[in-house]
């Protein structure tokens, strides 16, 4: 079983998702991504990268709150969660963070000491200066196959593109880029 078409499929395409977990643009294109996921499942590696925006003010705690909850092995399903309480969290602010974490059955303690030590601020900075360096000026924005996408101007077609580089990704020898 070692043919070209098992080799293709052992490298997932990476789709990297610069992301607020703030920005209503964000909230409206968690569709797509739960699509693109269902689609190509194991086939497409979609990767949480954190932009947060300094208008949206709980944003921060909100990209510290998201890694702390992959670390306890539940980051989607938290950044979902999160992603769709957008308004909420604009009100409610880092307690949101918490409830969250509380209702999906992960260590609540841990979140609330990640927060104040910060324990997840480089993975955050680092995230934000990388997409600086690429042109990231807002969110959400993809990258896959070297190409940049923005999503904060309009979500329109933007899946679609997706698709047609993962599909084209996933056709050439190795799987990816």
């Amino acid at each position: 079983m070692n043919d070209a078409t098992t080799e293709r499929t052992a490298t997932p395409v990476v789709l990297d998702v610069w992301c607020e977990l703030q920005c209503p643009d964000c909230h409206a294109a968690l569709e797509d991504l739960r699509a693109l996921r269902a689609r190509y499942g194991d086939r497409l590696e979609v990767r949480l990268r954190h932009f947060p925006l300094e208008r949206h003010q709980h944003a921060y705690a909100a990209a510290q709150a998201a890694e702390e909850a992959f670390a306890q092995g539940q980051g989607w399903p938290y950044a979902e969660a999160v992603l769709a309480r957008t308004e909420e969290l604009a009100s409610k602010g880092e307690p949101l963070l918490l409830e969250v974490a509380d209702e999906l059955g992960l260590d609540t303690e841990e979140f609330d000491t990640a927060l104040i030590d910060g324990r997840h601020l480089l993975i955050v900075d680092a995230d934000q200066a990388e997409g600086k360096a690429i042109g990231v000026t807002g969110t959400p924005t993809y990258v896959i196959g070297g190409e940049r996408l923005d999503g904060g101007k309009s979500q329109e077609g933007l899946r679609e593109r997706i698709e047609e580089i993962a599909d084209r990704l996933l056709a050439e020898p190795g799987g990816q880029l």
